[in-house]
Protein backbone atom coordinates (compact mmCIF):
# COMPACT_ATOMS: atom_id res chain seq x y z
CA UNK A 1 0.00 0.00 0.00
CA UNK A 2 1.22 3.46 -0.27
CA UNK A 3 0.96 6.15 1.66
CA UNK A 4 -1.70 8.02 -0.41
CA UNK A 5 -3.79 4.73 -0.93
CA UNK A 6 -7.52 5.34 -0.91
CA UNK A 7 -8.52 2.73 1.78
CA UNK A 8 -11.73 1.78 3.51
CA UNK A 9 -12.04 1.01 6.57
CA UNK A 10 -16.04 -0.72 7.38
CA UNK A 11 -16.69 -0.72 10.79
CA UNK A 12 -14.39 2.26 11.99
CA UNK A 13 -15.83 2.90 15.31
CA UNK A 14 -16.23 -0.51 16.61
CA UNK A 15 -13.77 -1.86 18.62
CA UNK A 16 -10.78 -3.54 15.56
CA UNK A 17 -11.81 -0.66 13.42
CA UNK A 18 -11.46 2.08 15.82
CA UNK A 19 -7.44 0.48 16.45
CA UNK A 20 -6.72 0.56 12.53
CA UNK A 21 -7.48 4.02 12.15
CA UNK A 22 -5.00 4.57 14.63
CA UNK A 23 -2.63 2.37 13.55
CA UNK A 24 -2.92 3.10 9.57
CA UNK A 25 -2.94 7.17 11.15
CA UNK A 26 0.32 6.00 13.15
CA UNK A 27 2.24 4.36 9.92
CA UNK A 28 1.41 7.55 7.83
CA UNK A 29 -1.72 6.45 5.85
CA UNK A 30 -3.67 9.74 4.83
CA UNK A 31 -6.22 8.51 2.54
CA UNK A 32 -9.17 6.81 4.83
CA UNK A 33 -12.47 6.45 4.15
CA UNK A 34 -15.14 6.07 6.79
CA UNK A 35 -18.67 6.16 7.17
CA UNK A 36 -20.84 5.51 9.70
CA UNK A 37 -23.92 3.32 10.35
CA UNK A 38 -26.20 6.36 9.91
CA UNK A 39 -24.39 7.05 7.06
CA UNK A 40 -24.03 3.86 5.37
CA UNK A 41 -26.04 0.86 6.33
CA UNK A 42 -24.07 -2.04 5.23
CA UNK A 43 -26.81 -4.35 5.35
CA UNK A 44 -28.45 -2.91 2.43
CA UNK A 45 -26.74 -4.20 -0.86
CA UNK A 46 -28.38 -1.45 -3.05
CA UNK A 47 -26.19 1.62 -0.85
CA UNK A 48 -23.10 -0.31 -0.32
CA UNK A 49 -22.98 -0.95 -4.03
CA UNK A 50 -23.47 3.08 -4.72
CA UNK A 51 -20.99 3.53 -1.94
CA UNK A 52 -18.41 1.58 -3.84
CA UNK A 53 -19.22 3.31 -7.24
CA UNK A 54 -18.66 6.18 -6.20
CA UNK A 55 -15.64 6.13 -3.11
CA UNK A 56 -13.64 3.18 -5.39
CA UNK A 57 -11.45 2.30 -2.59
CA UNK A 58 -8.08 0.76 -3.55
CA UNK A 59 -7.86 -1.58 -0.52
CA UNK A 60 -10.70 -2.77 1.78
CA UNK A 61 -10.44 -3.92 5.76
CA UNK A 62 -13.74 -5.37 6.73
CA UNK A 63 -14.19 -5.11 10.19
CA UNK A 64 -17.37 -4.39 10.34
CA UNK A 65 -19.50 -6.95 12.32
CA UNK A 66 -22.69 -7.84 14.99
CA UNK A 67 -20.57 -9.48 17.95
CA UNK A 68 -20.95 -10.89 21.51
CA UNK A 69 -20.68 -12.95 24.22
CA UNK A 70 -22.05 -16.04 24.82
CA UNK A 71 -25.24 -14.44 26.39
CA UNK A 72 -26.08 -12.42 23.17
CA UNK A 73 -25.14 -15.02 20.69
CA UNK A 74 -27.54 -17.73 22.38
CA UNK A 75 -30.32 -14.46 22.88
CA UNK A 76 -30.19 -13.23 19.58
CA UNK A 77 -29.08 -16.24 17.18
CA UNK A 78 -30.53 -14.77 14.25
CA UNK A 79 -29.95 -11.31 14.40
CA UNK A 80 -26.01 -12.91 14.23
CA UNK A 81 -25.91 -14.80 11.32
CA UNK A 82 -28.43 -12.38 9.39
CA UNK A 83 -26.27 -9.28 10.33
CA UNK A 84 -23.08 -11.25 9.28
CA UNK A 85 -24.22 -12.54 6.02
CA UNK A 86 -25.48 -9.08 4.97
CA UNK A 87 -22.80 -7.38 5.65
CA UNK A 88 -19.78 -9.08 4.47
CA UNK A 89 -21.71 -10.35 1.52
CA UNK A 90 -22.44 -6.63 0.18
CA UNK A 91 -19.26 -5.68 0.98
CA UNK A 92 -17.08 -8.33 -0.66
CA UNK A 93 -19.08 -8.45 -3.55
CA UNK A 94 -18.98 -4.79 -4.19
CA UNK A 95 -14.82 -4.86 -3.44
CA UNK A 96 -14.82 -6.89 -6.52
CA UNK A 97 -17.23 -5.18 -9.07
CA UNK A 98 -15.19 -2.23 -8.25
CA UNK A 99 -12.27 -3.95 -8.87
CA UNK A 100 -10.62 -3.19 -4.79
CA UNK A 101 -6.77 -4.51 -4.92
CA UNK A 102 -6.76 -6.26 -1.75
CA UNK A 103 -9.59 -7.24 1.18
CA UNK A 104 -8.90 -8.20 4.38
CA UNK A 105 -11.53 -10.14 6.36
CA UNK A 106 -11.85 -10.27 10.27
CA UNK A 107 -13.45 -13.39 11.13
CA UNK A 108 -13.28 -15.18 14.25
CA UNK A 109 -10.95 -17.98 16.37
CA UNK A 110 -14.95 -19.64 17.24
CA UNK A 111 -14.97 -20.74 13.52
CA UNK A 112 -12.46 -23.59 14.71
CA UNK A 113 -14.62 -26.84 16.10
CA UNK A 114 -15.41 -27.34 19.56
CA UNK A 115 -13.22 -30.01 20.32
CA UNK A 116 -10.69 -28.67 17.92
CA UNK A 117 -6.88 -29.98 17.90
CA UNK A 118 -4.78 -27.83 20.26
CA UNK A 119 -3.28 -25.20 19.25
CA UNK A 120 -5.55 -24.51 16.01
CA UNK A 121 -4.54 -24.46 12.84
CA UNK A 122 -5.74 -23.15 9.74
CA UNK A 123 -6.36 -26.18 8.01
CA UNK A 124 -8.61 -27.57 11.00
CA UNK A 125 -10.87 -25.41 9.77
CA UNK A 126 -14.43 -27.21 9.14
CA UNK A 127 -12.85 -30.52 10.59
CA UNK A 128 -15.81 -31.18 13.36
CA UNK A 129 -18.93 -29.67 15.34
CA UNK A 130 -18.83 -26.02 15.68
CA UNK A 131 -18.98 -24.86 19.23
CA UNK A 132 -23.69 -24.79 19.85
CA UNK A 133 -23.79 -21.24 21.91
CA UNK A 134 -22.21 -19.27 19.13
CA UNK A 135 -23.07 -21.38 15.95
CA UNK A 136 -25.01 -19.24 14.07
CA UNK A 137 -21.95 -16.46 14.20
CA UNK A 138 -19.23 -18.71 13.34
CA UNK A 139 -21.28 -20.37 10.32
CA UNK A 140 -21.64 -16.74 8.87
CA UNK A 141 -17.92 -16.22 9.55
CA UNK A 142 -17.27 -19.22 7.61
CA UNK A 143 -19.25 -18.12 4.81
CA UNK A 144 -17.31 -14.97 4.25
CA UNK A 145 -13.92 -16.99 4.49
CA UNK A 146 -15.57 -19.29 1.86
CA UNK A 147 -16.50 -16.38 0.06
CA UNK A 148 -13.22 -14.35 -0.19
CA UNK A 149 -11.70 -18.07 -0.89
CA UNK A 150 -14.16 -18.45 -3.95
CA UNK A 151 -13.59 -15.03 -5.30
CA UNK A 152 -9.69 -15.36 -5.78
CA UNK A 153 -10.67 -18.77 -7.26
CA UNK A 154 -13.40 -17.26 -9.53
CA UNK A 155 -12.36 -13.86 -10.20
CA UNK A 156 -8.20 -13.68 -9.24
CA UNK A 157 -9.33 -11.58 -6.94
CA UNK A 158 -6.89 -10.99 -3.89
CA UNK A 159 -8.81 -10.98 -0.50
CA UNK A 160 -7.70 -12.74 2.77
CA UNK A 161 -9.29 -13.25 5.94
CA UNK A 162 -7.94 -13.04 9.12
CA UNK A 163 -8.83 -15.24 12.28
CA UNK A 164 -7.85 -13.32 15.34
CA UNK A 165 -8.06 -14.64 19.20
CA UNK A 166 -10.39 -12.99 21.59
CA UNK A 167 -9.40 -9.61 21.14
CA UNK A 168 -9.84 -6.41 23.88
CA UNK A 169 -9.01 -2.70 23.89
CA UNK A 170 -10.33 0.63 24.31
CA UNK A 171 -13.92 1.32 22.58
CA UNK A 172 -14.76 -2.18 23.56
CA UNK A 173 -18.70 -3.22 24.12
CA UNK A 174 -18.58 -3.03 27.97
CA UNK A 175 -22.47 -3.95 28.20
CA UNK A 176 -23.23 -6.27 30.80
CA UNK A 177 -25.56 -8.18 28.57
CA UNK A 178 -23.50 -8.66 24.74
CA UNK A 179 -20.26 -8.33 25.81
CA UNK A 180 -17.19 -10.67 26.07
CA UNK A 181 -15.72 -11.74 29.07
CA UNK A 182 -12.65 -9.39 29.40
CA UNK A 183 -14.24 -6.18 28.76
CA UNK A 184 -17.42 -8.00 31.30
CA UNK A 185 -15.24 -8.50 33.94
CA UNK A 186 -13.74 -4.87 33.95
CA UNK A 187 -17.11 -3.45 34.09
CA UNK A 188 -18.29 -5.95 37.03
CA UNK A 189 -14.91 -5.36 39.17
CA UNK A 190 -15.24 -1.77 38.95
CA UNK A 191 -19.05 -0.90 39.48
CA UNK A 192 -18.76 -3.76 42.79
CA UNK A 193 -15.36 -1.62 43.71
CA UNK A 194 -17.57 1.14 43.25
CA UNK A 195 -21.04 0.00 45.21
CA UNK A 196 -18.52 -1.62 48.50
CA UNK A 197 -17.50 2.45 48.81
CA UNK A 198 -20.63 3.97 48.51
CA UNK A 199 -20.41 5.59 45.28
CA UNK A 200 -23.65 5.35 43.82
CA UNK A 201 -23.23 8.73 41.96
CA UNK A 202 -19.96 7.15 39.87
CA UNK A 203 -22.16 4.37 39.71
CA UNK A 204 -24.92 6.22 37.71
CA UNK A 205 -22.63 8.04 35.78
CA UNK A 206 -20.95 4.57 34.48
CA UNK A 207 -24.66 3.34 33.91
CA UNK A 208 -25.12 6.16 31.42
CA UNK A 209 -21.97 5.77 29.98
CA UNK A 210 -21.70 1.95 29.15
CA UNK A 211 -25.25 0.89 29.58
CA UNK A 212 -27.72 -0.57 31.88
CA UNK A 213 -26.65 -2.43 34.93
CA UNK A 214 -28.69 -5.64 35.23
CA UNK A 215 -30.72 -5.73 38.96
CA UNK A 216 -28.32 -8.53 40.11
CA UNK A 217 -25.87 -9.29 42.76
CA UNK A 218 -23.50 -6.46 41.84
CA UNK A 219 -25.27 -4.17 43.61
CA UNK A 220 -27.30 -6.41 45.90
CA UNK A 221 -23.44 -7.97 47.49
CA UNK A 222 -21.25 -5.69 46.05
CA UNK A 223 -18.68 -7.54 48.82
CA UNK A 224 -19.42 -10.60 45.99
CA UNK A 225 -18.98 -10.92 42.49
CA UNK A 226 -20.24 -13.29 40.51
CA UNK A 227 -19.28 -14.63 36.63
CA UNK A 228 -20.32 -17.32 34.89
CA UNK A 229 -18.87 -21.31 34.59
CA UNK A 230 -16.47 -22.55 36.19
CA UNK A 231 -13.29 -20.49 35.54
CA UNK A 232 -12.03 -23.80 34.22
CA UNK A 233 -11.87 -22.55 30.62
CA UNK A 234 -8.25 -21.82 28.60
CA UNK A 235 -8.60 -18.35 26.69
CA UNK A 236 -5.87 -16.48 24.51
CA UNK A 237 -6.11 -12.49 24.60
CA UNK A 238 -4.88 -9.92 21.66
CA UNK A 239 -4.94 -6.60 22.59
CA UNK A 240 -6.80 -4.36 19.65
CA UNK A 241 -3.48 -2.61 18.86
CA UNK A 242 -1.67 -5.90 18.22
CA UNK A 243 -4.22 -7.08 15.58
CA UNK A 244 -4.76 -4.21 14.12
CA UNK A 245 -0.36 -3.97 13.57
CA UNK A 246 -0.80 -7.40 12.02
CA UNK A 247 -3.50 -6.72 9.81
CA UNK A 248 -1.99 -3.88 8.50
CA UNK A 249 1.16 -5.89 8.35
CA UNK A 250 -0.70 -8.86 6.29
CA UNK A 251 -2.39 -6.32 4.00
CA UNK A 252 0.90 -4.43 3.23
CA UNK A 253 2.98 -7.54 3.02
CA UNK A 254 4.91 -7.46 -0.97
CA UNK A 255 3.58 -9.28 -3.89
CA UNK A 256 5.33 -12.24 -3.39
CA UNK A 257 4.77 -13.06 0.09
CA UNK A 258 0.96 -12.02 -0.02
CA UNK A 259 0.85 -14.49 -2.74
CA UNK A 260 2.16 -17.37 -1.21
CA UNK A 261 -0.41 -17.15 1.68
CA UNK A 262 -3.54 -17.35 -1.25
CA UNK A 263 -1.86 -20.38 -2.68
CA UNK A 264 -0.87 -21.94 0.27
CA UNK A 265 -2.61 -25.07 1.22
CA UNK A 266 -5.07 -22.98 3.39
CA UNK A 267 -5.48 -20.29 1.05
CA UNK A 268 -7.47 -16.60 1.84
CA UNK A 269 -6.67 -17.54 5.68
CA UNK A 270 -4.65 -16.56 8.65
CA UNK A 271 -4.39 -16.69 12.59
CA UNK A 272 -3.69 -14.07 14.50
CA UNK A 273 -2.93 -14.43 17.99
CA UNK A 274 -0.56 -14.22 21.14
CA UNK A 275 0.18 -17.62 21.28
CA UNK A 276 -0.26 -17.93 24.89
CA UNK A 277 -3.16 -19.01 26.75
CA UNK A 278 -4.76 -18.35 30.76
CA UNK A 279 -7.92 -19.73 32.62
CA UNK A 280 -11.10 -17.68 32.82
CA UNK A 281 -10.36 -17.90 36.98
CA UNK A 282 -6.56 -16.84 36.41
CA UNK A 283 -7.60 -13.86 34.37
CA UNK A 284 -10.09 -12.78 36.95
CA UNK A 285 -7.66 -12.90 39.46
CA UNK A 286 -5.82 -10.52 37.27
CA UNK A 287 -8.75 -7.97 36.85
CA UNK A 288 -9.73 -8.02 40.25
CA UNK A 289 -6.23 -7.43 41.39
CA UNK A 290 -5.71 -4.34 38.76
CA UNK A 291 -9.14 -3.59 38.91
CA UNK A 292 -8.51 -2.89 43.51
CA UNK A 293 -11.75 -4.93 43.92
CA UNK A 294 -11.26 -6.36 47.47
CA UNK A 295 -14.40 -8.61 47.85
CA UNK A 296 -14.76 -12.07 47.31
CA UNK A 297 -15.34 -13.81 43.91
CA UNK A 298 -17.49 -16.92 42.98
CA UNK A 299 -17.97 -19.25 39.89
CA UNK A 300 -21.25 -20.01 38.85
CA UNK A 301 -20.93 -23.53 37.89
CA UNK A 302 -24.31 -23.60 36.36
CA UNK A 303 -24.48 -21.07 33.41
CA UNK A 304 -22.29 -23.01 30.53
CA UNK A 305 -18.45 -22.59 29.82
CA UNK A 306 -18.53 -22.46 26.22
CA UNK A 307 -15.46 -24.31 24.69
CA UNK A 308 -13.03 -25.36 27.34
CA UNK A 309 -9.69 -24.38 25.41
CA UNK A 310 -9.17 -22.31 22.30
CA UNK A 311 -5.63 -21.53 21.48
CA UNK A 312 -4.80 -20.52 18.05
CA UNK A 313 -1.35 -21.73 16.21
CA UNK A 314 0.33 -18.52 15.08
CA UNK A 315 3.20 -20.13 13.27
CA UNK A 316 2.17 -18.91 9.79
CA UNK A 317 2.30 -15.11 10.73
CA UNK A 318 4.88 -15.84 13.01
CA UNK A 319 7.27 -16.97 10.19
CA UNK A 320 6.45 -13.86 8.16
CA UNK A 321 8.06 -11.60 10.66
CA UNK A 322 4.71 -10.85 12.80
CA UNK A 323 5.01 -11.09 17.03
CA UNK A 324 2.65 -9.49 19.59
CA UNK A 325 3.92 -6.19 21.51
CA UNK A 326 1.26 -5.82 24.12
CA UNK A 327 1.29 -8.26 27.23
CA UNK A 328 -1.92 -8.90 28.80
CA UNK A 329 -1.02 -7.05 31.78
CA UNK A 330 -0.47 -4.13 30.46
CA UNK A 331 -2.98 -4.64 27.90
CA UNK A 332 -5.62 -4.70 30.73
CA UNK A 333 -4.02 -1.91 32.42
CA UNK A 334 -4.17 0.29 29.74
CA UNK A 335 -7.83 -0.72 28.99
CA UNK A 336 -8.86 -0.12 32.63
CA UNK A 337 -7.35 3.65 32.59
CA UNK A 338 -9.05 4.45 29.16
CA UNK A 339 -12.08 2.81 31.13
CA UNK A 340 -12.15 5.26 33.76
CA UNK A 341 -11.03 8.00 31.80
Amino acid sequence: MKKNSSIYIAGHTGLVGSALVRKLKEKSFSNLITRSHAELDLTMQSDVEAFFQEEKPEYVFLAAAKVGGILANNTYPAEFIYTNLAIQTNIIHAAWKTGVKRLLFLGSSCIYPRDCSQPMKEEYLLTGPLEPTNEPYAVAKIAGIRMCQSYNRQYGTNYIAVMPTNLYGPNDNFDLETSHVLPAMIRKFHLAKLAANGDREAVMKDQTRFGPIPKDDIMVNPAVVNLWGSGAPCREFLHVDDVADACVFIMDLNEKNFDSLLASRTPALINIGSGTEISINELALLIKDIVGFEGNLIFDKTRPDGTLQKLLDISRLSNLGWKPKISLKDGIRNVYKWYLN
